[in-house]
């Protein structure tokens, strides 16, 4: 059982707690949305954790390089999800949709680029790290936005996120651009 351990069980927690918030966040009580924040939360944070624990006890696996960016995908559509249909406006169904086919993309592009055998590893920039702290901001505020303010924040959060969800998405294509385009 050497591909888990601690990080990796932080990462699979990600990806048990989604049915977890997305229940709590329809129930009927007033405190039903804190609750499913604290969830989203708790789980945001383990996702910055696994990974700097797997590097700093050097337990990287090959298990927990395929999940975590499943856990993280898996966590934040469903967020996005979550927030499209609570606030139904187009204002935030469309970053959200923007967000997700994003994600899509992404992931079959590197599935691609891993099935046709490319020497082209498409790594993780620092421009996507920033990205998902920020969707993890707004996807924070609005579910679960208690006020106001706190819904500006997520709402101007999620449009920042959205550029950089953008950004990230052509510095990915162009790390792939030889092998999709042959130049």
């Amino acid at each position: 059982m050497n591909f888990i351990n601690i990080p990796t069980y932080f990462t699979l927690f990600r990806v048990v707690v989604v049915p977890f918030f997305t229940v709590v966040f329809y129930l009927p009580m007033s405190w039903a949305s804190m609750v499913c924040t604290v969830i989203f939360f708790i789980a945001a944070v383990t996702d910055w954790f696994d990974g700097f624990l797997a590097r700093r006890w050097q337990q990287t696996t090959s298990f927990g390089k395929f999940l975590d960016p499943v856990a993280d995908k898996v966590m934040i559509v469903a967020a996005l999800i979550l927030i499209a249909e609570h606030f139904h406006v187009w204002w935030i169904t469309l970053p959200s949709s923007v967000m997700i086919i994003r994600e899509v993309i992404i992931l079959a592009l590197r599935e691609w680029v891993a099935e046709i055998g490319s020497r082209n590893e498409i790594r993780i920039s620092w421009i996507s790290k920033i990205k998902t702290f920020v969707q993890m901001l707004a996807l924070t505020a609005l579910l679960w936005s208690p006020d106001e303010w706190i819904v500006m924040t997520g709402i101007i959060s999620l449009y920042v996120a959205v550029l950089l969800t953008f950004w990230s998405m052509c510095l990915y294509l162009y790390a792939a651009r030889h092998d999709l385009f042959g130049y």
